[in-house]
Parts: C-alpha cells; structure tokens; sequence
C-alpha cells in the first residue's frame, strides 16, 4: 500500500486545527500530516502534531538538528503519542538571538536512535541543493546513523523524478509535491533551493494539478509514497481533483 501525507504549517492554532480539519474532510486519500519547524511561528513542529493529533493520528514533525543543544531533551522524545520524527538539518535562523550548534542530521538521528528508540526517524533528500554524489554520500551517511526512510524536497520534472527513482531504488521514499504558482513562487525555488525547471513548465494552478496527477501515478505503480506540500494555494482547489 502506497502512502500519501500532506503538509501543513504551524501558522498558530485555529489555523492549524482549521487546515487540518480540511485536509481530512476534502484529502481523504491523506493518511498522515507533516508538521515543518518554522522559527517565525510560535508553534513548534511537536507541539503542532501533539494539537492535530485527535484528526490526524499519524503526525511528523520535522525537528531541526541545528537547533538542539548536545545536553537537551530531543524533541518529542517524551511524547507517548508521537511515533515518528523527520530530522533535517535546518537553515540559518534570521534571528541572530536563536541560538543553533553544529549538528549534522546524521548526529541528531543517530541520538534518536539511541535516546528515543521507540521512534522512526526519517531523513531529507534534495537532488537539486548539491551535486548528485555529495546527496547520495549523504543517504548512506543518514542510513547508518539510523534512517528508516527518507522525504524528498519537491521534484518540478518526471525526468528527475526517474533519476531520483533510479538511485534511491529500494528506500521508503516519500516523494515531495509542491505547487508553484506565480512568478514569485518560482523565484524561491529556484534561489533558495536552485531547482531548475523544465522548459515547458507552467506556475499555474492547473498544470500544477496536473503534473502532481502525472508524479503521483509513476511514484504508486513502483510502489512508493507521495508528500505533497500545497503551500500558498487554496486547500480545496488543490487536493480534490488528487482525489483517487
């Protein structure tokens, strides 16, 4: 059985409970939710998944390494309700007052696995940030440190989609889809996480529907999960027409 989980972000509560009471009535091919970290929201990403969790069971919460000091509790740790975590590294705070370490997600892993054993922790996968090779090292690195699967940053082309099939052929994968809408929407991929779009690609709504449609297809028939990331597009417009 193929697996789908959409994210959801940890504006404040009533936002919260409001989405995710949405995603179940409209999504309800959704069978669990991601829960980013966000330093300029007040919630943090367990304290998010411990408030949703009567809607949605099955919640992970994505614990930034950098943030956690080497003699802190880990996040979620305590938590008898939450089952799983996904660990990314996390990217400089804008606040100089937050303070961060030098983790790696390989360390932070490896402390769940000691710490936290009850837990399943996943790792990231971006096939655009760095060469192929370093990404790869990577995945072996996050495996021995304890990884049971992996969620990718959102793929924009079918042609990477099989690339990134091909090399991480045998993982779970929980592959990212993500809606680009707009000019501006655009731009962020391609500066911050330097994507790089097929010509003939399209921000609109519906060839964002579209092409999620076409990805979600090729990732079930080789039996793998999807992760979509509907960010700064109406909920309804996007998930119903991925209804099954």
């Amino acid at each position: 059985m193929t697996l789908t989980s959409v994210e959801l972000i940890p504006r404040d509560q009533e936002t919260l409970l409001r989405d995710a009471g949405d995603v179940s009535r409209l999504f309800p091919d959704a069978q669990m939710i991601n829960i980013p970290d966000l330093l300029r929201f007040p919630i943090r990403s367990w304290e998010a998944a411990a408030l949703i969790r009567p809607i949605f069971p099955r919640v992970i919460p994505h614990i930034r390494a950098i943030d956690i000091a080497p003699d802190a509790p880990l996040p979620g740790a305590d938590d008898p309700g939450l089952h799983e975590v996904l660990v990314v590294k996390g990217d400089p705070p804008t606040d100089l007052k937050h303070r961060t370490y030098p983790n790696t997600s390989e360390s932070v892993i490896a402390r769940y696995r000691r710490e936290a054993p009850h837990l399943t922790v996943y790792a990231a996968f971006d096939p655009y940030r760095r060469a192929p090779y370093k990404e790869m090292e990577s995945i072996v690195r996050k495996k021995e440190a304890g990884a049971a699967g992996f969620f990718t940053q959102p793929i924009f082309d079918m042609r990477m989609l099989d690339l990134c099939m091909n090399w991480l052929h045998g993982e779970n994968v929980f592959w990212g889809i993500s809606p680009v809408v707009g000019p501006r929407s655009r731009s962020y991929w391609e500066t911050t996480n330097h994507v790089i779009f097929p010509h003939d690609f399209e921000p609109t709504l519906d060839a964002n529907i579209a092409f999620a449609r076409q990805m979600m297809d090729a990732v079930a028939q080789e039996g793998g999960n999807t992760y979509l990331m509907p960010l700064r597009v109406n909920l309804e417009r996007y998930l119903t027409p991925l209804r099954r």
